[in-house]
């Protein structure tokens, strides 16, 4: 319904933010991490996802593109709500997140406030497997003998493809952003950092 929503940032509060467009303020449930880059009184744009209850509509908006397609993608985990994928996002980067699924560190999930050792595993599972099937867009895995079972090579060039594919990116996309990066001086979430940076350009 909202793909995003510009104007000057009106009020910001725990996990809050209030944009006024035309006079009309339209509060957004977000994370710390998009809190962090926001002023009250300076324009900002967050790109919003609206979560319908049945007792409910609710607006979450986010500073990123990338930030906005992993809380939807955490919201497809069994028994990860809008609270739990906020304090995920706010305690990780996108590209943090991303790596944390793809080399399964559970530590990086569970160090989000209300987020306990069995979410983690849950969204590592399910994403990761997501991934791995195909489901979603997978440009660092290959399909081996011709038997249909994709296998995720080890290989840090290889990780960092599979988690900006998680981040919805295509396989020549990924290709065309790691060129020239240094895959093997750069830890993992450098290179999907430096990644993303180039595709947003």
């Amino acid at each position: 319904m909202f793909y995003y929503v510009k104007g000057p940032v009106a009020h910001l509060g725990p996990n809050l933010a209030v944009i006024d467009c035309g006079g009309v303020g339209y509060a957004c449930r977000t994370t710390q991490n998009t809190i962090s880059r926001l002023e009250r009184g300076r324009e900002a744009r967050l790109y919003t996802y609206l979560n319908v209850r049945e007792d409910a509509m609710e607006l979450y908006g986010f500073f990123s593109e990338n930030e906005r397609s992993c809380f939807e993608m955490l919201l497809a985990v069994s028994g990860v709500g809008p609270k739990a994928a906020l304090s995920i996002l706010s305690s990780a980067t996108p590209e943090g997140l991303a790596s944390a699924i793809i080399t399964g560190d559970e530590r990086a999930l569970t160090a989000a406030p209300g987020v306990g050792k069995k979410i983690a595993q849950r969204v590592i599972l399910e994403l990761k497997d997501k991934l791995a099937k195909g489901q979603l867009p997978a440009g660092g895995s290959e399909s081996y003998g011709g038997t249909g079972v994709t296998v995720i090579p080890q290989n840090k060039a290889s990780e960092a493809a599979a988690a900006l594919a998680v981040l919805g990116y295509s396989s020549q996309e990924v290709a065309q952003a790691l060129k020239g990066v240094d895959l093997d001086a750069l830890p993992l979430e450098e290179i999907v950092r430096q990644g993303l940076k180039r595709m947003v350009k």
